[in-house]
Formats: C-alpha cells, sequence, structure tokens
C-alpha cells in the first residue's frame, strides 16, 4: 500500500482509457508470445548455434524462471513508486535483452539474453493488471479483462505458427533469430506510445519515508527460485529436487517475516491479509490448477505432431489456430457478460476444456487403431480454445474484484504468480508421465495418458468453481 503523501495519477478519459489499454495489451502479447514461439523453433537453434540438450532446456527455463520469480516483487514497486515507470522499465528492458537474443553468437548468449528479457517481462505484467483496476471500473473492466484474456489465448496458441512461418519463409538461422528481433519494433512503438498517453505523473514522489519491504522482496523471490527450479530442471539434474524442501522452507519463513514486519508498523511486501479475500483465494487457486493442466496442451501437441506424424513446424501450429481463434471470440463474448454471469461461466469454461480433452484423446486413439484423420483435433482442441476465453479472463476480473486499488499490484503479481507456479509444475509433471509412458508403449497412449491427467486436473479445477459459485450465492443470500 502506499506509504507516504503521494500525488496519484490524474484520472483518465474513456477514450483516453481505451488509448492506454491498446498500448499495454500490444505489449502483453509481445512478452507472451515470447513463451509460446519458442517451442517450434529449438531444433532450428540447436543446429545453427550448435546448442546442447541442456542449453535448449534453459532457452525455455531461464525466461519462465526470471518471469515467475520477479512478478510479485514488480507488482508491490509498482503500487508505491507507480505502474507507469515500472511499465516503461520493463517494456525498455524487454525489447533491449530481444536485441541482444536475436544477435546472439553462442547458447551462452543467448541463454543469458532470455533470463534479461524474462526480467523485463515479468517487470511489466503486474504493471497491465494494477493499471486495468485503477482505470476501469464495472462493466468496462469486465471488457477490459476480456481483450486480455484475448491476448492471452491467442498469444499461446499463435506463437508456434507464427515461428513456423518464419522458420519456413527466412530459413532456420535468420527465422529463429527473428522470432526476437520482432519485438523491437513493437518495443520501441509501445515506450513512445507509453510515454505520450500514461497518465502523470510515471514516478510516484512522496514526501515520507520509501518503504519496499526488501528483505521481504529476496525471500520471496529466493524461495520461488528454489521452488520453481526443481521443475523446470529436475528431469535433467536430479539432485535439485533437494531444492524444493528448501524452496518451500523458504517460503514459510517468507510469510513469517510478512507477518512480524507489519506488526512493527511497516508496510509488507504483500499484504496477506489479501488471502482473508475469498473470491481472491479461490480465484488464485483456479488460476493455478487450470494453467498446471491446460498449459501442457499445446506443448504435447507440437511434440506429438511433429515427433509421431512428421508434421513441419508450421503445421503444428496450424492445428492450434482454430483454438486460438475461438479463444479471442470467448473471451470477448466473457468479458462483456461477466458481471452478469459471474463464476457460473467459469463452470461452463472447465466443462468445455473437458470435452476437447476427452474428444482429442478420442481423434488421437481413433487415428493410431482406425485411421481417423489426425486433422480432426483441430475440432477438439477448439473445445479446449473455447474454454480459455470462459476461464482465463474471467477469472482475473472476479479474483481482483474485491482487492484495494493500493494492492492491486501485488494482487496481481500474486495471481500470476500462481498462474506460473501452476505451469512450472504442470509442465514437468505431464511431460514427465508423456515421455515415461512413450518410452514403454509409444506415442498414442502417451498422448492418451497425459490428456487424461491433464483433464483430472481440470475437474479438481472445476469443483473449486463450484465450490466458489455456491460461496458466492449463499454470500448473495445472507444480504438479501
Amino acid at each position: 500500500m502506499p506509504q507516504r503523501d503521494q500525488k496519484l495519477p490524474e484520472p483518465l478519459s474513456s477514450a483516453a482509457r481505451w488509448r492506454l489499454l491498446g498500448v499495454l495489451l500490444a505489449t502483453m502479447f509481445m512478452s507472451l508470445v515470447s513463451v509460446s514461439i519458442v517451442n517450434v523453433v529449438l531444433p532450428s537453434i540447436e543446429s545453427t548455434l550448435g546448442a546442447t540438450e541442456a542449453d535448449m532446456q534453459w532457452v525455455l527455463a531461464g525466461y519462465a524462471l526470471t518471469f515467475g520469480v520477479v512478478l510479485v516483487a514488480a507488482g508491490r514497486a509498482g503500487d508505491v513508486l507507480g505502474r507507469g515507470v515500472m511499465f516503461v522499465a520493463g517494456v525498455i528492458i524487454f525489447t533491449l535483452s530481444s536485441i541482444f537474443a536475436g544477435l546472439a553468437p553462442d547458447p551462452t548468449s543467448l541463454n543469458i539474453a532470455r533470463f534479461i528479457m524474462g526480467f523485463g517481462s515479468g517487470l511489466l505484467n503486474p504493471q497491465v493488471m494494477g493499471m486495468i483496476q485503477q482505470h476501469f471500473k464495472g462493466h468496462e473492466r469486465g471488457r477490459a479483462y476480456g481483450l486480455l484474456g484475448t491476448v492471452i489465448g491467442v498469444s499461446v496458441a499463435i506463437g508456434p505458427v507464427l515461428g513456423g512461418f518464419l522458420i519456413g519463409w527466412l530459413g532456420p538461422d535468420a527465422g529463429w533469430r527473428w522470432t526476437f528481433l520482432i519485438n523491437v519494433p513493437v518495443g520501441i512503438i509501445a515506450v513512445l506510445l507509453a510515454l505520450m498517453w500514461l497518465p502523470r505523473p510515471l514516478l510516484i514522489r512522496g514526501t515520507g519515508k520509501l518503504d519496499l519491504d526488501p528483505v521481504g522482496g529476496v525471500l520471496l523471490a529466493v524461495g520461488l527460485l528454489a521452488f520453481l527450479l526443481p521443475f523446470v530442471q529436475g528431469r535433467e539434474n536430479p539432485a535439485l529436487w533437494a531444492l524444493l524442501v528448501v524452496g518451500l522452507a523458504i517460503l514459510v519463513f517468507w510469510v513469517y517475516w510478512e507477518k512480524k514486519y507489519k506488526a512493527r508498523g511497516r508496510a509488507p511486501m504483500v499484504e496477506l491479509a489479501l488471502f482473508k479475500i475469498s473470491s481472491f483465494t479461490n480465484g488464485s487457486l483456479i488460476a493455478g490448477l487450470y494453467f498446471m493442466g491446460v498449459s501442457s496442451v499445446w506443448v504435447l501437441v507440437a511434440i506429438y505432431v511433429q515427433s509421431a506424424l512428421d508434421f513441419s513446424a508450421l503445421e503444428a501450429g496450424l492445428i492450434c489456430l482454430p483454438a486460438a481463434l475461438l479463444s479471442a471470440v470467448s473471451s470477448q463474448l466473457a468479458g462483456n457478460y461477466v458481471m452478469s454471469i459471474g463464476r457460473k461461466m467459469i463452470v461452463f469454461g472447465t466443462a468445455s476444456a473437458l470435452f476437447g480433452l476427452l474428444a482429442t484423446v478420442a481423434v488421437v486413439e481413433l487415428e493410431a487403431r482406425a485411421g481417423l484423420n489426425i486433422w480432426w483435433m483441430m475440432l477438439a482442441l477448439s473445445f479446449i480454445g473455447l474454454a480459455q476465453g470462459f476461464i482465463i479472463s474471467p477469472n482475473q476480473t472476479l479474483t481482483l474484484m474485491e482487492v484495494p486499488l493500493e494492492n492491486s499490484g501485488s494482487a496481481g503479481g500474486l495471481m500470476q504468480t500462481s498462474q506460473r507456479i501452476g505451469t512450472a509444475v504442470g509442465i514437468a509433471v505431464i511431460t514427465a508421465i508423456f515421455y515415461g509412458v512413450n518410452h514403454i508403449s509409444g506415442w498414442t497412449n502417451a498422448m492418451s495418458l497425459s490428456f487424461a491427467a491433464i483433464a483430472l486436473l481440470v475437474l479438481i479445477t472445476m469443483c473449486v468453481a463450484i465450490g466458489d459459485l455456491r460461496r458466492g450465492q449463499r454470500d448473495e443470500a445472507a444480504v438479501s
């Protein structure tokens, strides 16, 4: 929460709010595409740079780790220092590191650049959530989060298509480099427009003592790093699983520190009272569980169709394209109606995801046993894409609805951290199932059992959403 006498950013007109949202969403799209686009260009990076398998793992893991570790601290810094200045700093860091990544002469240079890209992305992402909370109210906020959900869903699915297109058009070496360099013009334009359109002041100047809780920030960052590292690198280095206990112990101590810090009259990095808000706690749990399952879908599809069916990188991306388009449509619908329909929309979304997962299993099995055309998978995956829009953006809106404005940045960071933890844990566990079953009984069984595991996680997500829906209904009945 703000600690000093502050000059808060000026309120925006309706036209200015939507201009600002355009800048925020374009930048979010750029940062999130950088997560998914790499999946299909790894073979090109490996062949042109002479990278090892460990190098390739770090191309993925380095970005994910720094992105996830700095989210909460960046959200807190935005709450206290100003979301505008943190957003611009994040975009500049992300853009410069994209240049370094695109020009990298060797795997080590590329991985250093990816670490820095993740840091920049982690800085800017919570500011987007915070500024939507700050400048949009009621149904407008639902529409804004609907557009944000569109960006998230489309970026996940369009990244592999874009990566495959660049490889096919420019060749292996120039193609993978432009998957990073394409961020540069977007980043430059975003910085210029942000400096023009962000509310002033960008930096909040106060007269009192600035308190960012540096010890709490370090404890949380180290704890998250120790917790996440085994999930992203444990398969290559089993000794890292010992860090899991260390990470959990540090996170427990972090909670103790935050309580004591507040008891001394200071402002903790995270207001732990946020977790007393049922909508925030349940929504963060829904986000973590859903991302734990469904984030693996697009990774497994890309691996399966390329390794088992000899698809090209572009074909692997195209099979997911209808899902991306339906995600955009459903996100828009969700944004328009979330305030009136509420958690029922999330329950419907999880049902759609379950159907899509089971339909995908059916397509895979029928392709292997009866010769069904595998392109029917496009239809099955479309139900998962539809679910993305009905789950992600409404859940963001409803989770943050009751969060105080002064805590919106750190709350948004916490919610995104739950997504990053869910993604890291899910991909580690699901891909372990996938590769383990494939080694024993082949690609078809590996795909089917992995998707069954994802369906179980989505079913658990549905149960949490139904429970939160009933809680909300009881609360409404008690008020009336």
